[in-house]
């Protein structure tokens, strides 16, 4: 049982937040194997640049991993785990939007600071 998703954001966010944490970037890419040489949403989440491609990616998968709990058998030994990774990885969705959320809001104080700092002490030119 794997939780690529979950593994494929580890690997984008790093990418995005510039982590050169070597041991966790080797693990999640062992844990992904072949997925993160695929053309799907799981290798591209990985390779993501940043956090519009993060979100990009992680929808495709979630849609990808939902197709897959609805065709799964409620009486395989796998279907609750992978139920559980829906949750997990729509809890990370949610997550991350707020951390794109919080970015932008504090992307908008920093130029009402800049705008104040201005009008505080005009610069003639």
């Amino acid at each position: 049982m794997s939780c690529d998703e979950i593994e494929a954001l580890r690997l984008g966010l790093m990418n995005v937040l510039g982590s050169e944490d070597e041991s966790v970037r080797q693990h999640a890419e062992q844990e992904l194997g072949d997925a993160l040489e695929g053309n799907g949403p799981v290798a591209a989440l990985a390779h993501a640049e940043s956090f519009a491609e993060l979100q990009r990616h992680l929808d495709a998968a979630l849609v990808d991993l939902e197709e897959e709990v609805a065709a799964a058998d409620p009486d395989s030994p796998e279907y609750d785990y992978t139920r559980g990774r829906l949750v997990a990885v729509r809890d990370a969705e949610r997550s991350l939007a707020r951390i794109v959320d919080s970015g932008e809001s504090f992307l908008g104080h920093l130029g009402d600071a800049h705008h104040t700092l201005h009008e505080a002490f005009p610069v003639d030119e």
